[in-house]
């Protein structure tokens, strides 16, 4: 059964991860094994199939592989030449504002606001929704990741 609990660690595990896949880049890390294992631990692909509509994805807008979400996260593979890695933006921080969570069993839904923290201490609002599944240990999988820039609202 999956919980609400779950869904919070889930998120906080993602939020860590690009701030980790970040530091790593900013330090001359090995940024891009810490991404490969973000998305092996935190995504369903290999299980399944995922459905990832990324923030600034615009060609190529979905990624069903996991080498497009590794291209889409640090740019490394060359898997969608538009990306420019968005997970090595130099990202301090990530905080998740749930509007609502849906946990039905085996599944979950969250969808709210994410939120970015640049190295100037600037937040950037990003709008999301996350399906979750649980794998075979029982840790929540995303198998749905869709995330947009907010509306501009007309003065």
């Amino acid at each position: 059964m999956m919980t609400r609990d779950q869904i919070d660690n889930a998120q906080q595990a993602w939020g860590d991860g690009i701030v980790a896949i970040a530091t790593a880049h900013r330090e001359g890390g090995d940024y891009v094994s810490i991404a490969r294992n973000h998305v092996e631990t935190l995504y369903a692909y290999g299980m399944g199939k995922v459905l990832f509509k990324p923030t600034l994805a615009a060609v190529e807008q979905f990624r069903p592989t996991f080498e497009q979400a590794l291209s889409y996260f640090v740019a490394s593979n060359n898997a969608c030449p538009e990306d420019g890695g968005f997970a090595i933006k130099g990202w301090t921080k990530v905080r998740f504002e749930n509007a609502e969570v849906i946990v039905n069993e085996s599944m979950a839904v969250a969808m709210g606001n994410y939120f970015f923290t640049s190295p100037e201490g600037e937040e950037v609002k990003v709008e999301y929704t996350f399906g979750y599944v649980l794998d075979d240990t029982g840790k929540p999988r995303i198998n749905v990741h869709h995330s947009s820039m907010p509306a501009a609202v007309d003065s």
